[in-house]
């Protein structure tokens, strides 16, 4: 199994990075453009497309207004495994060694290795 977490600022409120996580129809809007260039909900699952093409339904597991975390695992696609899940910071904003301010996006994602590229 590997494990990848990443952290970054966005230089916008908490509530304004939230609104756009839980957002899960538009992430190729709003959240991801480029990277994703398509996405449509069916039920509780969204269909993502992705620039390089590939195409991966993902069971929208969770969104905690309260914790502001978004849970979703892939379920069909070039994948064997892969579950994630986005959170928002807190109310404040952080700053980063440089001293630039914004809202912590923290992603973390599990999958079976040689399956996370997609």
């Amino acid at each position: 199994m590997a494990s990848i977490h990443k952290a970054i600022l966005i230089e916008a409120r908490p509530e304004d990075v939230w609104a756009a996580v839980r957002d899960v129809g538009a992430v190729h809007q709003r959240l991801a453009p480029g990277f994703v260039v398509d996405a449509r909900l069916e039920g509780d699952s969204r269909v993502v497309t992705f620039g390089n093409g590939a195409v991966v339904r993902e069971l929208i597991v969770d969104v905690d207004e309260e914790a502001r975390r978004l849970a979703y695992a892939a379920v069909e696609g070039r994948t064997t495994h892969h579950n994630a899940s986005m959170q928002v910071g807190g109310d404040h904003h952080e700053a980063d060694a440089g001293g630039r301010g914004g809202t912590r996006l923290a992603d973390q994602t599990a999958c079976l290795k040689n399956s996370c590229d997609s």
